[in-house]
């Protein structure tokens, strides 16, 4: 009977797999250089950029004081926001038991910067410098009106946990670009507060867990365990590497398992980032300029300035997808005060990436992306007490920027209304765009991703995988090519 129930256990285990493998694994595969299963002709076509850099700001940056200025609502500041312009659009729980909705006009001033004329806000003088290299959007929307949800679903396509990250999705269709280093890696922001981040952003879902994101610490230690204990030397480690692997071969030749072989490949990885990372994460030997066009920040480990740094050093050393969360652009109140300290962590660095980038010859290929979840709204959350006010959630237009790797460089995209509610024609004529109906001029989350997706080299809607039964994409059933973002 034991022997009766083993087998049972061992059959129904392995049936258990067989969701878990890629659907081009079970289709037409090839091998490449890094062991692992890759979809066949990928890229679809000509790739304009070869690696992403998404510069993630958690917590929605305010649009109203950064991207979209609206000089009329200064007239208008303190006044009931017209219910005609809220329209049906559901509020949170927030603000949605507030006797009135009060326009809070943006106290900044806003400028029209380079050959593109692109407006920005005071709070960004550094990008403003690099105005005539971003492809501003300022008409990005959303479903979700909660942290949680918007941001799982900018990271991987869909509201609910579980789903791969767009950069493990990347990783699962293009493989590394340098074999010695993780395709994904992931850097935070440290010692900021605000809405929390978890590891499933950056994770794999039921992609193999080789395509997860590798998130590196500040300090001298980036990788927990990846250096050998004391007493261990590298010759040593390699022959416990051989003798396991040849253990691990005979098991999956007997089991069929292909997460032994996954397993075996992450070995492999963490013996070969023990030789490549610690000087990759060591930027002690970067010239006094560097640091003179990223500040005096980037000396400090942990810091946006430091990770936008480090950023340059993995696109060169060939890492696919680098993905930066910096968190803290959650203002509910004192946004004036809160939203100028972040601008100014983040602004310099920001600009420095794209510079350094250019200087190296790894911007045309090199995409990089700032933005957050959602956008701010024009009334303020609560009362506007003076010169303090503050701004709820607002998916129903936000704006982000792009650079380099194949977007039209000194553009601004899309419109808004007067009010900076909803997004309009250019005409003003309101659109009223929904995921469900693809509209010009109105740029969706999976919009993006499938643009994004499009100057990698991939067809956003040939990118599946299978999974419980049926394949599943980074865009779902949705997602229109913006091809007014390429160049």
């Amino acid at each position: 009977m034991e022997t009766m129930t083993s087998t049972r256990r061992d059959f129904l285990g392995k049936l258990s797999l067989l969701p878990a493998i890629p659907a081009a694994s079970l289709l037409r595969t090839a091998q490449r250089s890094d062991g692992a299963m890759a979809i066949e002709r990928v890229p679809h076509f000509t790739p304009k950029c070869k690696r992403v850099i998404y510069l993630f700001q958690s917590g929605a940056p305010s649009q109203l004081d950064l991207f979209d200025p609206k000089p009329g609502l200064r007239a208008l500041h303190g006044k009931e926001l017209p219910a005609h312009v809220r329209g049906e659009q559901r509020l949170t729980g927030m603000s949605a038991q507030q006797a009135s909705l009060r326009i809070a006009a943006s106290p900044f001033e806003f400028r029209q910067h380079g050959e593109s004329g692109a407006f920005l806000s005071e709070l960004l003088p550094e990008t403003a410098r690099i105005a005539d290299r971003l492809c501003i959007v300022r008409s990005m929307f959303t479903e979700a009106i909660n942290h949680d949800p918007a941001i799982t679903f900018v990271q991987t396509g869909s509201e609910l946990a579980g789903r791969p990250s767009f950069g493990a999705w990347v990783s699962y269709a293009l493989g590394s670009l340098n074999p010695d280093l993780p395709p994904f890696l992931v850097l935070v922001s440290a010692g900021q507060g605000g809405q929390p981040l978890y590891a499933r952003l950056w994770g794999s879902g039921f992609l193999d867990a080789r395509y997860q994101g590798v998130q590196l610490r500040a300090g001298a230690a980036p990788v927990l365990y990846l250096g050998n204990p004391q007493g261990v030397s590298r010759k040593a480690r390699r022959a416990v590497l051989d003798a396991l692997a040849r253990i691990e071969r005979q098991q999956q030749e007997r089991e069929g398992d292909a997460r032994i072989a996954s397993r075996m490949a992450q070995y492999e990885l963490a013996y070969r980032m023990q030789a490549s990372l610690p000087a990759l994460t060591d930027t002690s030997t970067e010239p006094a300029s560097t640091f003179e066009l990223y500040g005096e920040d980037a000396k400090k480990p942990g810091s946006f300035a430091a990770n936008c740094l480090l950023a340059r050093r993995f696109a060169e050393a060939g890492v696919r997808f680098i993905q930066l969360y910096h968190q803290g652009w959650d203002q509910h109140d004192n946004l004036p005060q809160a939203i100028r300290g972040q601008a100014q962590e983040t602004d310099r660095a920001s600009a420095a990436l794209v510079l350094d980038l250019e200087r190296r010859g790894l911007l045309d290929d090199t995409l990089v992306v700032w933005g957050g979840e959602f956008g701010r709204t024009v009334y303020s959350q609560g009362k506007i007490d003076g010169a303090n006010f503050g701004r709820d959630h607002h998916p129903r237009c936000f704006s982000i920027w792009l650079a380099g790797g194949g977007v039209r460089a000194g553009t601004t995209y899309g419109h808004t209304d007067e009010f900076g509610y909803n997004i309009v024609d250019a005409d003003g004529t309101p659109l009223k765009p929904s995921k469900h109906r693809p509209t010009r001029g109105a740029v969706h989350v999976h919009d993006l991703q499938a643009t994004m997706l499009q100057l990698l080299g991939i067809d956003h809607e040939r990118l599946t995988a299978a999974f419980q039964g049926r394949d599943f994409r980074l865009t779902d059933v949705h997602g229109r090519v913006q091809r007014e973002l390429l160049a």
